[in-house]
């Protein structure tokens, strides 16, 4: 009978986590026994599986591993040249014999069949070895990195001798196609550092010599390279019907999202000379030459190691080395670690944690001792110990930890050669998997694995234990080449609903895609206020949008540094500009155009209740004396002072710092001063051409909110321009005269423009003329017989409504003047009384049926908002304006309390309507400038929410919306009672044709 020569005892073998696994494992190979053309080998096959010793090892691998058990029965051959030989001899001489095999393969489905073969035999190998105890944690690695070292090489040799072989290129040595071919291949991470795993990808990162490769194809050679490249990983990565040799990332190469997958050694020592990071330092660690030019490669490692170990360390470069393990969220103990689902490598206490603790603290101390600079985890440890760097019982500890964990990965990859470090989730995988490791059952496994992620999460979580914790919402990680997926899953449960997206965009700052991420110190102080950053972002109305807004805001920046300590020094400003970016989307937009309002901010006066209209227009006198003349630097004054000051107004609505009343007061007073120094200087830029009319007068009236002084963020400007000339004065004076009439309304376009066109500076306000007589279809320009005449005998009865409100705001005295003693001997006109209720309710009717909601924030709309409130107002201003002129008033709220003061409505009524006025209020100046459609409570975002509570002065959403609810009721009771119903009354009585 056959006896197996390889190395083992059955004790140390694991037992059979599936019998019936096993027992189907045992029948396939006997059916392939029986399937054999080799008599000798169908023999050998049929006699060690009757070998007790050995069915025991077959049933090792039978029992635990179906990819195991498929790799021996397609490989009989090799597993019994590997049983009889050992893994020591059998090793070498398969990497021998695929070296012969390949050398001077002209097919690349040949040399990828090859491989795959080469690999099956591979893995087949290392298992048996590890299972059997036959090799150490450290043997079964080294040969999985040194065959993945070999495969890389040999489809390198073969692309190499391809390209020469079309005139790509001339290769300087023909028979040894790597050697000076200016191409270097990097292996990195744990294929760098020999400490591949079982079902590890392979980290590579290629470069090129652009002078020692003399290009000579028809492309250009950083396409030849791209392609030369993307050809290497099918050769590794591709899975055919042989399988795959290994998966290959290429993505710790430079700035991976913005450069191609094989970079010019010139710009990569660009790259890590300028905007290198120190997370890029730890895994360069690693860094290691697989393949390719040897000259190049070591001449580029060398370019790396002062990037790498730094002699002396600043405070902010420690700081940053420290954040590489601050971003994950470490424990110190105290709570239960589930061990169903975990992840031994990212989760707590597992591999990356031990990784992270060794790389933390050579980078701190590697520069000034070599002895430090390992690439092997284990070794450095070791280091770090003998230094007097860590402890030695904590490196012992975290060694024993992770070759445990180590060996428990490869068992979890070997059962179906899967790329996980995850647990299974159900008892019974679980205790497949706890017996695949040698323990009796799962209770026994879970305690073992339990107590050394303990340990490990303890040393983990006391370094720098100092330093405050940046995960403090969980992983917060944007280091590496990829997204880190605990990363993705702590934004996406911070309220982001892009997070992949958000991590990309931020590992991008970290590469220095933006100006103001390309210093170091800019990037180290931004480590430091990510977390804070995402989770000021995360409270707002719109997280997603205030971040893509962050992004746009940080893009314009020259540079960071200064923001950065701004905020590190100001944590409130952070939360302040996260606020902004992600509640009132007009003010981020403003504030990107203008970071240095930042500084204005952080004043003390920032905060203070916006000036009277008066001190406004001296302020902007004082701005526009600057302006030296010049009208296009007056158009961009006026609006950057404007836009100034309505993102202070904005900043205060948004941290309800004034009332609703008080805000909408403050946007009329800075339209006020606008309009007040603008239009005359309008005037005398066009009279600069045209001259103008002898003897003419002009002015402007308000009409609407800014007539009310109601205005909110997005508020139109309702104006109608008046004039008056002597009677003869046909043209103006000036050198291109123009008649009367025309001079006028081109003027009056002349305004229009100055307010609407945007210039650098943005946008001032959009203007509405369609309230002056005869609507659009009139003239642009009114003379003020017109006005006068069209209000005694043409205006309907909604145009003496919207006069209610109507105020002069700029313009001549005198004719001003005359307008306003227009309007008040127009509002004072004894009327109809019921014909004007008829006409109010009736236009409020049709004005339902125009904007018919069912939603309760559409506050303007909606019954019992605003439009029934305002038409109250109007309604008692022109049914009592003869009798008591004291109830004429610009403003909603000043026409009902004049209306209550002189008894016209009850305290009461007064009362149901200024509440209702006071939240509306609130509620549009908030909607105004935060969202661009309409609001859904039921999606809406719960910082939104807050805001709108804060401004309407209530304790919570709930309370809010009934409040909403009885405002509207109240409010609607008052207007029904004194406008709907009468109104309703008087058309019955009259009839339809009345």
């Amino acid at each position: 009978m056959h006896k197996v020569k390889f190395p083992f005892d059955e004790q140390d073998l694991p037992g059979i986590a599936d019998a019936a696994l096993a027992s189907r494992g045992f029948e396939q190979w006997s059916e392939h026994a029986d399937e054999e053309e080799d008599a000798g080998l169908a023999q050998y096959m049929r006699a060690i599986s009757g070998d007790t010793r050995a069915a025991r090892l077959l049933a090792a691998i039978f029992g635990n591993s179906p990819f195991l058990t498929r790799a021996a029965v397609r490989e009989p051959a090799f597993l019994r040249r590997l049983l009889d030989d050992g893994a020591d001899e059998t090793f070498p001489a398969l990497l021998a014999e695929l070296a012969a095999e390949v050398a001077a393969e002209t097919d690349m489905a040949r040399l990828m069949r090859a491989l795959r073969i080469a690999k099956r035999r591979v893995a087949l190998l290392a298992a048996l070895a590890d299972i059997a105890g036959a090799w150490d944690l450290a043997r079964v690695t080294a040969a999985l990195s040194d065959f993945a070292e070999a495969a890389t090489r040999h489809g390198v040799r073969f692309l190499l001798r391809r390209e020469a072989a079309k005139g790509e290129f001339a290769l300087p040595h023909p028979d040894d196609p790597e050697r000076g071919s200016g191409l270097v291949v990097l292996g990195m991470g744990k294929f760098g550092a020999g400490e591949l795993n079982y079902s590890s990808d392979i980290d590579l990162i290629v470069l090129y010599d652009h002078e020692r490769l003399a290009y000579t194809g028809r492309r250009s050679l950083p396409e030849c390279m791209i392609s030369l490249t993307k050809d290497l990983v099918k050769i590794l990565d591709e899975r055919t019907a042989d399988g795959y040799v290994f998966r290959t990332d290429l993505r710790l190469r430079p700035d991976p999202g913005a450069t191609p997958v094989a970079v010019s050694l010139v710009a990569a020592e660009a790259y890590y000379e300028g905007y290198g990071q120190n997370w890029e330092r730890a895994a360069m660690i690693k860094a290691r030459q697989v393949a390719g030019d040897d000259e190049a490669g070591a001449a580029f490692l060398r370019f790396l190691r002062p990037f790498i170990w730094r002699k002396s360390l600043d405070f902010a470069a420690i700081q940053d080395i420290h954040s590489i393990k601050r971003q994950i969220n470490a424990y110190r103990g105290g709570r239960t670690i589930a061990v169903a689902g975990h992840n031994i490598k990212l989760g707590r206490g597992g591999i990356r944690e031990i990784e992270f603790f060794a790389q933390t603290q050579q980078l701190i101390w590697g520069g000034r001792d070599p002895a430090m600079r390992s690439p092997r985890t284990l070794d450095s440890l070791a280091a770090l110990a003998a230094s007097g760097r860590i402890d030695a019982a904590a490196a012992e500890q975290l060694t024993e930890a992770y070759l445990f964990l180590r060996r428990l990965e490869h068992r979890l990859q070997m059962i179906d050669d899967k790329q996980t470090q995850t647990l299974p989730d159900s008892p019974e995988r679980l205790g497949e998997l706890a017996v695949f490791m040698g323990f009796a059952g799962s209770d026994e496994f879970a305690a073992a694995l339990t107590r050394r992620l303990q340990i490990v999460e303890s040393h983990y979580g006391g370094l720098f234990e100092d330093a405050p914790a940046l995960g403090v919402h969980g992983n917060l990680v944007f280091t590496g080449g990829e997204n880190d997926p605990e990363t993705m899953r702590t934004i996406g449960e911070m309220g982001f609903a892009s997070a992949e997206s958000i991590c990309s965009t931020i590992r991008g700052w970290h590469h220095g895609r933006i100006r103001a991420t390309r210093s170091t110190r800019a990037r180290e102080l931004l480590t430091e206020l990510t977390p804070a950053l995402l989770s000021a972002m995360a409270g707002t109305a719109s997280p997603d949008d205030a971040f893509m807004r962050f992004d746009d805001f940080l893009s314009r920046l020259p540079a960071g540094v200064p923001l950065f300590s701004l905020f590190y020094s100001n944590p409130s400003l952070l939360d302040l500009v996260a606020e902004i970016m992600g509640n009132a989307p007009r003010l981020a937009e403003h504030l990107a155009r203008h970071t240095s309002l930042l500084d204005n901010v952080l004043s003390p006066s920032f905060s203070e209740p916006p000036p009277p209209a008066d001190e406004l227009g001296v302020e902007l006198d004082r701005a526009l004396r600057e302006a030296a003349g010049d009208f296009q630097e007056i158009l961009d004054t006026s609006r950057r002072w404007a836009n100034d000051r309505k993102f202070q107004v904005g900043v205060q609505v948004l941290r309800t710092m004034l009332a609703p009343d008080a805000a909408a007061a403050a946007y009329s007073a800075v339209a006020d001063a606008v309009l007040a120094r603008m239009v005359p200087r309008v005037e005398a830029e066009f009279a600069r051409i045209h001259g103008r009319v002898p003897g003419g007068e002009w002015c402007i009236l308000a009409m609407g909110k800014m007539g009310g002084r109601e205005m909110t963020a997005t508020s139109d400007l309702d104006l109608i321009l008046i004039y008056d000339a002597p009677e003869g004065a046909e043209d103006s004076d000036g050198a291109r005269p123009l008649a009367t009439a025309t001079w006028y309304a081109r003027m009056t376009q002349r305004i229009v423009n100055a307010l609407t066109a945007k210039t650098a500076e943005g946008t001032l306000y959009e203007v509405d003329m369609r309230l002056r007589p005869s609507g659009s279809s009139g003239p642009i320009a009114t003379s003020f017989a017109s006005f006068e005449r069209y209000q005694r005998e043409s205006a309907w009865t909604w145009e003496h409504m919207a006069l209610t409100r109507a105020r002069v705001v700029a313009g001549d005295p005198a004719l001003s003047d005359r307008v306003e003693a227009v309007i008040t001997e127009t509002l004072t006109r004894p009327r109809d009384t019921e014909r004007l209720v008829l006409d109010v309710a009736e236009m409020r009717e049709r004005m339902a049926r125009e904007h018919k909601t069912d939603s309760r924030w559409e506050v303007k709309h909606r019954r019992g908002g605003l439009v029934d409130i305002e038409f109250t107002a109007q309604w008692l201003q022109l049914r009592f304006g003869a009798d008591h002129p004291a109830v004429l008033a610009h403003n909603t709220r000043d026409a009902l309390a004049a209306a209550a003061a002189a008894g016209l409505i009850s305290g009461g009524d007064l009362d149901a309507l200024v509440a209702a006025w006071r939240l509306w209020s609130a509620v549009q100046l908030v909607l105004r400038q935060t969202i661009a459609g309409a609001f859904d409570e039921a999606t809406a975002p719960r910082g939104l929410k807050d805001v709108l509570v804060r401004a309407a002065g209530l304790t919570d959403f709930k309370t809010m919306v009934d409040r909403m609810d009885d405002c509207a009721r109240d409010a609607l009771e008052v207007f029904e009672r004194l406008v709907g119903e009468p109104g309703r009354q008087v058309r019955a009585r009259l009839g339809p044709e009345g």
